[in-house]
C-alpha cells in the first residue's frame, strides 16, 4: 500500500514538474566482448551474493547457537545487501547487453529510493553493531541486560524506519526537480550526483537537504562507530595477556573490516571533489559499495567467524545424512 502511494505520488510529480520522461544510462561503454565479460562477471557476483547472504539469513534463523544480537544484526545486514544489489545489478546487466539502457523517470526515482534506503539503513546498522561490540568488550557483565531481544528488535526497526523516511524525503525532493536538458546519464544507476548534474532547477535546497539528512544517516552513525572503537581499543590495550587482547580484537575484526570498506568507498564517491575523479573512476568506486561490498560482507563474516563456519558444517552434515 505504501509503495503504491509512493509511485502514484511520483507520477503526479512527473506529470506536473518535469519535461523528461526517461533517462539513458550509459553504463560501461566498450566493445561487445568487454561488455559480455562484464555481464558474466556481474551475473556471477550477483548470484553468489544472493546465495551467500541467503545462507547467512537461513543459518541465523534456524541455528540456535546463532540466536545472539550480533548474528541478528548480521542477518539484517544481509537483507540490506540483498535489496541493494538487486536494486542495482539486474538493470546493470540489461545496460551491458544493450550498450546502454533507458529507464523511465518513475523507474529512476524508484531505483534511487531503494538504493538510498539500503545505504542509510546499512550505515545505521553498522553503528548499532559497533555499539554491540562495545558493550560486549567494555561491559561484558552487563551485555545480557543491555542487548536484550527487545532492544535489538527496536534498534533494527528504527534503522529501517529512519532509512525509509530519509530516502522518501530525499527522493520526493529529487523528483520535484525539473530535468529539461540532456537525458543521457554517464553512470551505472540513478544516483543523486549525476541526477543533480542533469537538472535545470535550482539545486540549492536539495543540496542543503542532503547535508541535513546526512547528519542522522551518516554523521551520527560514523561518530558512534568511532567512539565505540575508541573505547574498545582502550579496553583491549588494558588486557594484560596478549592472548586475551587477540581474542578481544578477533570478536570485532570482521565488523571493523566491513565498516572500513563501506565508509571508505562511500566517502570517496560523495565527499571528494568530482574534478579529482574520472567518470570511470567514479563508476568503479560506486561498484565497490553497491556490488562488491554485498558480496564481501558474507565472505568476511563466514571466513573469520567460527560460529558461522560451524553452523555451515552442521547444516551440510545434516543435509547429507
Amino acid at each position: 500500500m505504501y509503495f503504491k502511494v509512493f509511485i502514484t505520488f511520483l507520477l503526479y510529480l512527473q506529470t506536473n514538474l518535469t519535461a523528461t520522461t526517461e533517462f539513458l544510462l550509459l553504463g560501461f561503454q566498450g566493445s561487445q566482448l568487454l561488455r559480455n565479460l562484464l555481464f558474466l562477471l556481474f551475473l556471477v557476483i550477483y548470484s553468489s551474493t544472493i546465495c551467500g547472504n541467503l545462507l547467512i539469513i537461513t543459518l541465523v534463523s534456524t541455528n540456535k547457537n546463532l540466536y545472539t544480537p550480533m548474528y541478528f544484526f548480521i542477518s539484517q545486514l544481509s537483507i540490506s545487501d540483498i535489496l541493494l544489489i538487486t536494486d542495482i545489478v539486474p538493470n546493470l546487466l540489461h545496460i551491458l547487453l544493450n550498450n546502454g539502457g533507458t529507464i523511465s523517470f518513475i523507474g529512476c526515482m524508484t531505483q534511487f529510493y531503494f538504493f538510498d534506503i539500503t545505504e542509510a539503513t546499512e550505515c545505521l546498522l553498522l553503528a548499532v553493531m559497533s555499539y554491540d561490540r562495545y558493550v560486549a568488550i567494555c561491559n561484558p557483565l552487563r551485555y545480557s541486560s543491555v542487548m536484550t531481544n527487545r532492544f535489538c528488535a527496536k534498534s533494527v526497526i528504527m534503522c529501517w524506519l529512519l532509512g525509509n523516511v530519509i530516502s522518501f524525503i530525499l527522493t520526493t525532493t529529487l523528483s520535484r526537480l525539473n530535468f529539461c536538458g540532456s537525458n543521457i546519464i554517464d553512470h551505472l544507476f540513478c544516483d543523486i550526483v549525476p541526477l543533480l548534474d542533469h537538472s535545470c532547477s535550482d539545486t540549492l535546497f536539495i543540496n542543503l537537504e542532503i547535508y541535513v539528512l546526512g547528519v542522522p544517516s551518516v554523521m551520527v552513525p560514523t561518530s558512534i562507530i568511532v567512539m565505540s572503537y575508541t573505547y574498545i581499543v582502550i579496553s583491549v590495550l588494558r588486557i594484560p595477556s596478549s592472548t586475551g587482547r587477540q581474542k578481544a580484537f578477533s570478536t570485532c575484526s570482521s565488523h571493523l573490516i566491513v565498516v572500513s570498506i563501506f565508509f571508505w568507498t562511500m566517502f570517496s564517491v560523495y565527499d571528494l571533489p568530482n574534478k579529482e575523479q574520472s567518470r570511470v573512476g567514479n563508476k568503479l568506486l560506486s561498484l565497490l559499495y553497491t556490488v562488491f561490498t554485498p558480496l564481501i560482507n558474507p565472505i568476511i563474516y563466514s571466513l573469520r567467524n567460527k560460529d558461522i563456519k560451524k553452523a555451515v558444517h552442521q547444516a551440510f552434515s545434516e543435509h547429507i545424512m
